[in-house]
């Protein structure tokens, strides 16, 4: 069986945000065993699997891919949304735009330590939408 599910995030600071809780309040009754595919429908945001009890893991995520997608390099011609719209658009492909995660026991089967981080590349992204596909 399939159920799917379209959610409205709040409007995100730019950064990553621990949102496990969110997508698990947004779940009803999970099955036995089965698998989240979780998609962002936007192409200037991401989602990916960390850390999820120390917040400077996700700074240090913020610093580096800020370093290594930088704001105004000369190489962009897509311009004209922003200083942070094109390289929003490069994390958000080097990121990912969606995961799947394994259900087990009516429950996110996720390590220890491991959370699910919305990352927001634009600095006015605004409330998002993603999809919740859950297989069973």
């Amino acid at each position: 069986m399939i159920e799917q599910k379209e959610i409205k995030l709040p409007a995100f600071r730019r950064g990553y945000h621990l949102i496990t809780r969110l997508i698990e309040e947004n779940l009803h009754t999970l099955p036995e065993k089965g698998l989240l595919h979780i998609l962002v429908k936007h192409t200037s945001a991401g989602i990916t699997l960390n850390e999820n009890a120390d917040p400077t893991v996700r700074s240090d995520f913020e610093g580096f891919i800020n370093k290594m997608i930088p704001e105004r390099d000369p190489v962009y011609i897509h311009t004209y949304e922003g200083d942070d719209d094109m390289p929003a658009h490069l994390k958000s492909s080097v990121i990912g735009s969606e995961i799947t995660i394994p259900i087990t026991q009516h429950r996110l089967n996720l390590g220890t330590w491991q959370g699910i981080y919305f990352c927001e590349f634009r600095n006015y992204g605004g409330p998002r939408k993603v999809v919740l596909t859950i297989y069973s």
